[in-house]
């Protein structure tokens, strides 16, 4: 074959891509998928791919189509998209280039479901504390549907285990429009009863079938429980709000029933380890003990006893001499300050004292009525004088040597200014009053005598 029946890869690529956009059916497709490998970059155009079961397709959505959306794609929602494929020549890969999109059914619920998860969230329901699990239960719930693998698992695994334990079945619906209701009930009766675990579980399935464990009163039910509970609902992949608000969360029916009970086997045999490990303990603390004694038998204090006490004895001698002396010289001292204050107290008697302070008083008191008596004398003299001093200065006294004194309506006359002829004036003497009448006035000329 000639060389030039060799093609490049670029031509070989390029007459891919003129088949896929001449193909009529690759201009407009319509396509259904969940959006995978998703990263929102800003203002620009969008990468991400479209897969289901079995199949996985890169996409592409321009800016101007993408700012077009009525939603905000997230990961792992299923969506309805309108576009073309083409071939993108460097890398050789076909690919759909998004001109439309909305989310289905089914993307509606997971949108739902997010907006329903954050709600709760940011009321604590999956953040609060979680209740801790018996770790050796006497009797579990199990909350699920009475028919189906799920609770052969769970009542085969529990017996293998921990065939003790006492299993009751809450038959109840786990799919469709009343099993929200009904689990609300089975787990609210089983919270009732005395148990001392509840396990919720159901098989897996597509989301709208494990949608009753995304309602919002199944979780508030939860999270309201006083008995923990263990929540396996769906696969391993599969995440409800259920799990997010129980105690614990098993990722299948088996799981949830391993994490109930214990391994009845496993745990027998750790007490044989236990009980192996205690008797050994024991015994070696019983022979280390029987050697002490063996050598606290062969020293001398057990082969002479009396010498384990003798040095307890000599000091017990020695405090009882001490002890006798320290009485002695107590009672010595007391004696001697006996004597003392009985010496003391016979100088100070009472007697002496009361006859002293007896004759101090008898002068006191003779010492106070002379100093009353002299200083009444003294009194009586100054007044004497005092009054004499008064009487020489009385007016009454100068009258009776002739003087006497004028007034004219009760007003004492200094001046003959105040007087006119005719005036009626009265004139005080030492034994009585003259009334007169002003004839005549003489005024005396200033500086004559």
């Amino acid at each position: 074959m000639s060389e030039t029946q060799y093609l490049t890869v670029a031509s070989l690529t390029k007459y891919l891509k003129q088949k896929f956009e001449r193909d009529p059916y690759l201009e407009r497709v319509y396509l259904i998928g969940e959006v995978s490998n998703y990263r929102n970059r800003q203002n620009s155009h969008q990468y991400f791919s479209l897969k289901d079961e079995k199949a996985k397709i890169n996409a592409v959505m321009f800016k101007s189509a993408f700012q077009k959306l009525k939603f905000s794609p997230e990961e792992g929602m299923k969506v309805l998209v309108i576009g073309r494929i083409s071939l993108y020549e460097a890398t050789g890969q076909y690919q759909i280039y998004v001109e439309h999109m909305e989310p289905d059914g089914v993307g509606a619920l997971y949108q739902a479901l997010r907006e329903r998860q954050e709600k709760l969230a940011a009321e604590g329901l999956f953040s609060g504390e979680k209740r801790a699990l018996n770790k050796y239960p006497e009797k579990i719930a199990v909350v699920t549907s009475p028919a189906g693998a799920v609770i052969r698992d769970i009542m085969t695994t529990i017996k293998r285990r921990y065939p003790l334990v006492e299993l009751t079945i809450f038959p109840t619906l786990v799919q469709g429009n009343q099993a929200a209701p009904d689990i609300v009930s089975s787990l609210k009766q089983a919270d009732e009863g005395d148990f001392d675990t509840i396990i919720l579980a159901r098989g897996g399935g597509s989301i709208e079938d494990l949608w009753p464990f995304n309602e919002e009163i199944v979780v508030r039910t939860i999270y309201s429980l006083q008995t923990p509970l263990i929540s396996s609902v769906g696969h391993e992949t599969d995440t409800t709000l259920a799990d997010l608000v129980a105690d614990v969360r098993a990722a299948t029916p088996t799981a949830a029933a391993e994490l109930a009970v214990p391994n009845l086997q496993e745990e027998w045999l750790k007490l044989k380890e236990r009980e192996q490990r205690l008797l050994t303990s024991m015994t070696t603390r019983m022979e280390k003990e029987r050697t002490r004694l063996a050598t606290v038998m062969e020293s001398y204090v057990m082969k002479q006893p009396h010498r384990l006490y003798e040095n307890y004895s000599l000091a017990l001698d020695r405090q009882v001499i001490a002890f006798k002396q320290a009485m002695k010289n107590t009672l010595y001292d007391k004696e001697a300050q006996f004597q003392d204050v009985t010496h003391r107290l016979k100088q100070q008697q009472p007697k002496a004292r009361i006859d002293l302070a007896s004759q101090q008083a008898d002068y006191l008191e003779r010492q106070l009525l002379a100093a009353k008596d002299h200083y009444q004398q003294k009194k009586e003299q100054q007044f004497i004088e005092l009054a004499a001093a008064l009487d020489m200065l009385s007016p009454l006294k100068t009258m009776t040597r002739g003087y006497s004194y004028v007034t004219k309506d009760e007003k004492i006359i200094k001046s003959v200014k105040q007087v006119a002829p005719q005036d009626e004036m009265m004139i005080h003497v030492a034994d009585g009053t003259i009334q007169s009448t002003v004839t005549t006035i003489q005024h005396t000329i200033e500086g004559e005598v």
